[in-house]
């Protein structure tokens, strides 16, 4: 066989530091594969990423289509800030106009909002549908939640105090396929922090489905009102929940366009 190659154009965007390589698509021909984002996004050998999306054309009501590869090439079925950076990326591109518009995800479909960028920056909102709380041990403070994907929500007294890759590697075997854990620390109603093992990654610099697991379920809690900003580690994100339906909104940042060499065998 031979080896051939060709170049594609990405991308990298960050929303709170949950970082994304995007690659617009839109006739879906290159078909990205897993192997080939495992090397992509690897931090010492690649380029470096949380996450690989590629957005492709309209799809069952959207206005445009993702679909997202974790960092070691496992299906993620959505991302809260990888939806936002999708927003920015194809207002940017000129794909779509700035205001409101729909995303097709693997979680379903999503409607999002983008202001014009400014520079490098944007504010991105995208509604992640309605979270459903599986189970809660209110007395534990622990919760199992689905944001379209599967979350552990613990709250502790000092987020700083977990060993997140140890404990968030741990709690990856309650749950076939792995399972997103969010260690929350309530500081008042209205604010909270966040440590997060995402899993196929381990921890990052914030997750979006994470931010709203941990404030349905601390508001299921009693411990917050339903309009929270949530501390992550690479920067603030708020979740507001309106009649069962929750919103995530924050600025997203484009950081380079980049030109990436596949090699194929033919």
């Amino acid at each position: 066989m031979e080896q051939q190659s060709f170049q594609i154009g990405l991308s990298k965007f960050d929303g709170a530091g949950n970082d994304f390589l995007i690659m617009l698509d839109l006739e879906n021909r290159v078909q990205i594969t897993p192997d080939e984002v495992i090397a992509l996004t690897n931090r010492q050998s690649g380029i470096g990423a949380d996450g690989f999306i590629t957005v492709t054309g309209p799809s069952g009501g959207g206005d445009v289509t993702m679909a997202l590869l974790n960092q070691d090439g496992s299906f993620a079925e959505i991302s809260g800030n990888g939806l936002r950076c999708v927003a920015h990326a194809v207002v940017r591109a000129g794909v779509v106009a700035a205001g409101s518009f729909s995303v097709m995800t693997g979680a379903g479909l999503r409607r999002v909002s983008c202001d014009d960028p400014v520079g490098s920056v944007a504010q991105a909102e995208a509604s992640m549908g309605h979270p459903i709380i599986e189970s809660l041990v209110a007395d534990a403070h622990e919760a199992y939640v689905s944001v379209g994907n599967p979350h552990l929500v613990r709250v502790v007294d000092d987020v700083q105090s977990i060993d997140i890759d140890r404990e968030g590697e741990s709690l990856q075997q309650v749950r076939s396929g792995g399972i997103n854990v969010e260690f929350i620390q309530i500081l008042n109603r209205n604010e909270m922090k966040l440590g997060v093992y995402e899993r196929g990654v381990g921890p990052t610099l914030a997750c979006g489905s994470g931010s709203v697991a941990a404030t349905l379920a601390s508001h299921a809690m009693g411990l917050t009102d339903a309009d929270v900003v949530v501390h992550n580690p690479g920067g603030p994100l708020s979740v507001r929940i309106v009649e069962g339906e929750a919103w995530l909104s924050g600025q997203t940042h484009h950081i380079a366009d980049l030109v990436a060499t596949l090699e194929r065998s033919s």
